[in-house]
């Protein structure tokens, strides 16, 4: 449940995609690099979540009989 005071950004509604008439092909390189920075920052992200998960699962595990 999110609460009006939930101070978590909010999901990004989706990517707005550039307009690649009349760029050069070194600036379509930079921004296909820029894209792939953006991309492994996500991913390092998702790691980071899935890390955090995981401990928060062991910590809270019901000790087996």
């Amino acid at each position: 449940m999110i609460f009006e005071d939930d101070p978590r950004p909010k999901a990004r509604e989706g990517l707005q995609p550039a307009r690649l008439e009349g760029w050069s092909e070194a600036d379509l390189r930079a921004y296909i690099a820029e894209l792939r920075e953006e991309i492994a920052r996500a991913e390092a992200a998702i790691l980071t979540l899935g890390s955090h998960r995981a401990a928060a699962e062991a910590f809270f595990r019901k000790p087996t009989e």
